[in-house]
């Protein structure tokens, strides 16, 4: 065999080894990055995701109150 040869075939053997472990490392990190939630636990996660959506609904009825709606809620308050 010429020494060419057999440098080229470390550095292949090398390259695939290290692009292997690469993928072997990116699999665990995707696997460790999705923790399992059981079924108590995606209830109180549906629960939250919908106490969040009903405080954004909110939020969006104040930000795009166009008649100052809520202004006037206000000073009627104060007015009491």
């Amino acid at each position: 065999m010429d020494w060419p040869l057999v440098v080229l075939l470390i550095v292949l053997i090398g390259a695939t080894t290290s692009l292997l472990q690469a993928k072997i490392a990116a699999g665990k990190a995707r696997h460790r990055a999705q923790p399992a939630i059981s079924g108590e636990g995606t209830h109180r996660v549906e629960e939250e995701v919908r106490a969040l959506k009903d405080r954004v609904a909110v939020l969006e009825r104040i930000a795009t109150d166009r008649d100052h709606l809520l202004e006037q809620q206000f000073e009627q308050l104060r007015d009491r």
